[in-house]
């Protein structure tokens, strides 16, 4: 085929996706002069990454089959703006070999490998036979085209048990599932095809060993059309929940240079075995001594970052230059290794009650500079709406360092200064995992979050004098600058709203909760002389200096600073101490809490019915299967709150619930 086809020069780049990965590729090709298109759903009208770009068309309704994942109005998009590349990012079609041809069919440059390239290498059966044929190291299993239950038993049974059900096509954990025993195997397959089928239109299934205690290793590869393919370095990503990665590094710290020479040759020669172009990745599964080849993303990875921060190579740059036809600027052996990078993924979901996404608005957005070796790429602001119909990543946080001691400091203090409100978000849980012993040991392994998780979601410590004094502190200074827009000058001043007078002396009464616990109270005293804050027979003096995101608090002559966010009656503060989340207990706020029985079967968040589980009048025990919904692209079984009868299914296969609708009704057995 003729390469100018393939490989050419362009002006104008649509971006074939959206959140962080639209926002972080636009603005690389703003830097390089290029003029950038952005695509929307309904439902991301006004998104961040349409608010970058130099122009923006809507493709759809709000489900991403109607607008993200419709190749037609894609191409549709980029007639209508002039544009003559796409990016697709990573996720939705980004690994779609039919899409990667239409826009070539159109006459477009698809900012990636060929359909060829991505046929071999995207499918995870078809590219472990070339890997074989290649001589590059496998997983035992089997990856054969027969998809009868039968083949698959039998092949399941050939490897032996524990093995992985996993999906041809696609990643990011879905479709995925560990089986233990034969007994597992068939539900198992069932419940892995849906969930592939849905999420990339195919449900071909491989079977794996599945590796315990594994490691998971990848390296980074890109090549141009001159024939040059380079390896930049490897990145650990072990730390997993679910099969999708949390924290990710580069490099690996459990390689050394001859462990990471040989892999990232292994790597080349995968990836030289199609005559790879354009940017992926190569992933490898670790037994502690060996490392098997176990599937090629054909795209940019979200982890990407920590590559470009130890190799100093901006990956989306380099990839928009093979796209030009250009060669790539550096040789294997120039490409160096400098120091150390971390990664964290924010998500909007809710450590604490089983990792569910969290949707609404964002009513506050706080996070760090990009100063000290931190970087932060984001598709979210204040302000913005975070729905179902997408994954529920917000932002990543990346930080480096010469030594990875120091790049975990500096992530951790990053998380540790982030608020981020109207949503739950899992910045908390990043923040105890990454400084969890065992992980800075680097004595872990793919299953460590599974194990680890009552710890890593435990209850945050109870307020002490600190926190409460700065609760009432953040109260009362809400309150003045409400009514004075003044957030100048101490509480104590004699001008502010809150009760100075020029003599006599008054007292407020608060009170604070966390979750469900006992009130802890607190008064002020107010009026003639300095104000005090008295808890229990304590009586303190204090002092607050309003600041952009919260306020310096001076109890008894200690400076501390505090972060502070109101929303209603929940306070959020962050201390020396940590964070900590209060409920304000007003007596005169007319305050009404809807209590929600853990009984109640309903949708948690708005979803599709994917399977209805249970009959009718069937008898259940405690936690039985009643039906699977989809939320947010991840399957969510809703099960029996007690032992007894199902007495009705208010839903059906392909309904679409909002949150909180009532899905089922089981009757409890009298014992």
């Amino acid at each position: 085929m003729d390469r100018s086809k393939l490989y050419r020069r362009f002006r104008t780049l649509l971006i074939a996706n959206r959140g962080e990965i639209a926002c972080r590729v636009i603005r690389t090709a703003r830097a390089m002069g290029l003029r950038t298109v952005a695509v929307y759903s309904e439902a991301d009208r006004d998104a961040m990454h349409v608010a970058l770009a130099d122009e923006a068309v809507l493709l759809g309704p709000s489900r991403a089959r109607d607008s993200y994942l419709n190749v037609e109005r894609l191409i549709e998009a980029a007639r209508k703006t002039g544009a003559e590349a796409v990016h697709p990012g990573y996720g939705f079609l980004s690994e779609n070999a039919e899409f990667a041809q239409a826009c070539l069919d159109a006459g477009l440059v698809f900012v990636g490998p060929t359909a060829e390239m991505m046929t071999a290498m995207g499918s995870k059966s078809g590219s472990k036979a070339l890997m074989e044929k290649a001589g590059v190291p496998l997983v035992p299993g089997y990856h054969g085209d027969a998809q009868d239950d039968a083949t698959l038993a039998k092949a399941a049974e050939k490897v032996g048990f524990p093995i992985l059900v996993k999906a041809s096509a696609g990643g990011g954990g879905r479709g995925m599932r560990i089986v233990r025993s034969a007994a597992e195997l068939g539900p198992a397959i069932v419940s892995a095809k849906r969930e592939a089928k849905a999420a990339f239109g195919d449900d071909r299934m491989l079977i794996e060993k599945y590796v315990d205690n594994p490691r998971h290793i990848e390296v980074q590869i890109i090549g141009d059309s001159h024939g040059n393919l380079l390896s930049l370095f490897e990145r650990e990503c072990t730390l997993q929940r679910r099969h999708q990665k949390v924290i990710e590094e580069a490099p690996s710290p459990t390689l050394n240079p001859a462990q990471r020479e040989t892999v990232c040759a292994a790597a080349r020669k995968a990836a030289g075995a199609v005559n790879y172009v354009g940017a992926g990745t190569i992933e490898f599964v670790s037994d502690g001594k060996d490392v098997f080849f176990i599937e090629m993303n054909t795209r940019l990875q979200v982890e990407h970052p920590v590559t470009e921060l130890i190799s100093g190579v901006d990956l989306v740059e380099w990839q928009l230059r093979v796209a030009f036809g250009e060669a790539l600027p550096l040789k294997q052996d120039e490409i160096k290794l400098n120091g150390h990078a971390v990664e964290a993924r924010v998500y909007a979901e809710n450590p604490t009650k089983n990792f569910m996404p969290s949707v609404g608005k964002i009513s506050t957005w706080r996070l760090p500079a990009e100063t000290g070796g931190l970087r932060i790429d984001a598709g979210y602001r204040e302000g913005d709406t975070v729905s179902p119909y997408y994954d529920a990543m917000l932002a990543k946080m990346i930080a480096w360092a010469p030594t990875r001691d120091v790049a975990i400091d500096r992530l951790n203090r990053g998380l540790e200064e982030s608020d981020v409100r109207g949503i739950v978000t899992n910045i908390p849980f990043l923040s105890a995992l990454i400084t969890h012993p065992k992980v800075r040991a680097n004595a872990i392994d793919t299953g460590f979050i599974e194990r680890e998780l009552a710890a890593l979601t435990s209850a945050a410590p109870a307020p002490g004098e600190l926190e409460l004094c700065a609760a009432v502190a953040a109260i009362v200074n809400d309150e003045r600058q409400a009514t004075q827009g003044e957030a100048n000058s101490p509480l104590n001043s004699p001008w502010q709203t809150f009760g100075w007078m020029p003599v006599g002396r008054r007292q407020r009464s608060f009170a604070f909760r966390v979750g469900h616990g006992t009130e802890q109270k607190i008064s002020l005293n107010y009026g003639s002389g300095p104000s005090t804050l008295v808890i229990g027979e304590r009586e303190l003096a204090f002092t607050v200096a309003p600041k952009d995101g919260g306020f310096d608090l001076t109890l008894d002559g200690v400076k501390s600073s505090v972060a502070a966010v109101i929303d209603g009656h929940e306070l959020y503060l962050r201390t020396r101490n940590g964070r900590f989340d209060l409920h304000w207990v007003d007596p005169f706020g007319g305050e009404s809490e809807e209590q929600t029985g853990a009984d109640k079967i309903a949708a948690p968040l708005p979803g599709t019915v994917v399977a209805v589980l249970a009959e009718e009048g069937a008898k259940l025990e405690k936690g039985a299967p009643i039906l699977t919904l989809e939320v947010m692209k991840m399957e969510q079984t809703l099960r029996a709150p007690y032992a007894g009868v199902l007495k009705s299914i208010k839903c059906k296969v392909g309904d679409i619930v909002q949150e909180g609708v009532e899905l089922a009704v089981v009757e409890a057995s009298e014992e």
